[in-house]
């Protein structure tokens, strides 16, 4: 029985790389969402604590300077929160191409999987027929001598 050998064997060996390079890239963009969107998370809550102090002074012995400044926190995490939410947007964005890739490469690589299996089989079937063909002649001629 011969060996077989898969001439694109090299193509999906490529297709592999590429797709595990495709996997390292998705789990980076995965993680940058991630500590974007924990980021966000503090900001919020930050906004949550300077929003209950304003409040309790509000409702406590008014001291203007300090509901000032806790106005304007309030103002600047409003902001962060806003440059923070387009941060978590394109961390999202960059997620989604690199899953789209990523299905695009896993896609390819089963492709040339399934074309390697359909040639194997071809290839078992036509040494099934090459051992058949060899059995029918050696019965033949050991029958005619």
């Amino acid at each position: 029985m011969g060996k077989f050998k898969y001439s694109m064997q090299n193509i999906l060996d490529i297709k592999i790389k590429l797709e595990t390079q495709a996997k390292n890239e998705f789990s980076e963009a995965n993680r940058a969402y991630l500590t974007e969107k924990e980021k966000l998370e503090e900001l919020f809550k930050k906004r949550a604590v300077y929003e209950v102090a304003l409040k309790e002074q509000l409702s406590g012995s008014l001291n203007i300077s300090e509901i000032n400044i806790c106005k304007k926190n309030i103002s600047s995490l409003k902001s962060a929160i806003r440059t923070q939410l387009m941060n978590v947007k394109k961390a999202e964005d960059m997620l989604e191409v690199k899953r789209v890739a990523l299905n695009e490469l896993m896609k390819e690589r089963k492709t040339h999987e399934k074309l390697r299996d359909k040639k194997f089989e071809d290839f078992q079937k036509e040494e099934k027929d090459n051992e058949s063909k060899e059995i029918d002649q050696l019965v033949s001629f050991t029958y005619n001598s």
